[in-house]
């Protein structure tokens, strides 16, 4: 398989998560993101028809509405569950129901970061300027 190189500037906060997940799975920062990045972006023929129409959807939004949408995050509630998972997880295991639970909030999190990447990408289109989305301004 080719590969390409990319250059990515990562907030301080992120880059430190991401080098401790690093750390804890024993992988180098480039895997690492590697594995994020490929998990977090579905193939087109892997997205679900539901999914598939909100993201096309999106193109019919208007820039405020856009601008929601490229901003929406995953409830604290559900974010601070998904990563105690994940150290359960990398510490004992899970259990079939927590299996199932991290599984859900994955999704969750999958669907957020393909819908704020996709309106992202229709306001640079539309001649935005997206990098505060970057920044997390």
């Amino acid at each position: 398989m080719a590969a390409r190189a990319v250059t990515l500037h990562l907030p301080d906060l992120l880059f430190e998560k991401i080098e401790r997940r690093a750390q804890e799975a024993h992988r180098s920062i480039e895997a690492e993101l590697l594995e994020v990045v490929s998990t977090a972006v579905p193939a087109a023929e892997e997205l679900s028809p539901v999914l598939g129409a909100e993201v096309s959807a999106l193109r019919f939004l208007d820039d405020t509405a856009l601008w929601q949408a490229a901003r929406t995050r995953l409830p604290q509630p559900e974010s601070e569950r998904m990563e105690e998972l994940h150290r359960t997880d990398r510490r004992t295991g899970l259990s079939e129901v927590e299996a199932q639970e991290l599984t859900d909030l994955e999704r969750q999190y999958e669907r957020v970061l393909l819908v704020r990447s996709h309106a992202a990408r229709l306001l640079a289109q539309r001649g935005h300027d997206t990098r505060s989305l970057i920044s997390g301004e």
